[in-house]
């Protein structure tokens, strides 16, 4: 099977236009996304509708489930909080159903998907280094776990002696005898310094896990924003890819 495993649309309509669009060039058999559809953007509805059409299962992420009360408003920052507000306004009452229907974790017999970690997924913790990631290789089964959360793709790799390293290359050739945890970057919010959407490509009978970039409408996805009395700041951070 060739996986496409995304994450992190965060409203922006525009890049996951284009993930989808360079995902058909790949032969994927099926889509997954890890969360957090909606908040920062000004499109929470159509990137729904988009995510539903193309996804076989998404998990749920810490913006899908504050947006419909099932994750305190009060753990985001301000700008953050703010588009989780208005979201809540502007989504519809099946939109909202969606949101509340999504669980924490998906497993099959290739990998296991949560949004921040495997390790209490409810609580959404941050993966960001070798220790985070020691600790996390316990919680799942198999050899692979994709996550997002973070908006910055990489790869912890655990070897049989238990020793994690990290890769923040965009191709890896899997090994029988490790464990993977990668980080599969944000479609609509990069925060890795690069402004392409990230997207993710796992083919379970060759054993490899891409992770590719794509160009998108940063200027509408900008205006948008701006034009929808969002804070300016979450327009402005997608120039910079922080």
């Amino acid at each position: 099977m060739r996986y496409g495993i995304f994450s992190d649309v965060h409203s922006n309509l525009e890049a996951l236009e284009a993930v989808i669009k360079a995902y058909k060039k790949e032969n994927i058999d099926e889509y997954f996304c890890g969360g957090d559809v909606v908040g920062y953007a000004a499109n929470p509805s159509e990137c729904i509708k988009l995510v539903r059409e193309i996804s076989s299962f998404t998990v749920a992420g810490n913006h899908d489930w504050a947006t419909v009360d099932l994750f305190p408003v009060d753990y985001f920052n301000t700008e953050a909080k703010e588009a989780i507000l208005w979201t809540r306004d502007i989504t519809t009452e099946d939109d909202k159903h969606y949101l509340k229907s999504l669980i924490t974790t998906y497993k099959n017999n290739d990998f296991t998907l949560v949004h921040g970690s495997p390790d209490k997924p409810e609580e959404f913790f941050y993966i960001t280094d070798i220790k985070t990631a020691e600790n996390s290789f316990k919680f799942f089964e198999g050899n692979i776990c994709f996550i997002g959360h973070l908006h910055v793709s990489g790869i912890f790799v655990m070897d049989k002696q238990k020793h994690v390293r990290y890769h923040n290359s965009t191709h890896i050739q899997l090994e029988a005898e490790n464990k993977y945890i990668v980080n599969v970057g944000s479609v609509g919010q990069p925060r890795d310094g690069n402004l392409f959407a990230c997207y993710c490509i796992f083919d379970s009978e060759k054993k490899e896990v891409w992770i590719k970039r794509v160009d998108y409408d940063i200027k509408s996805t900008y205006n948008k924003i701006i034009k929808a009395g969002l804070p300016s700041f979450l327009a402005y951070r997608l120039l910079l890819g922080k």
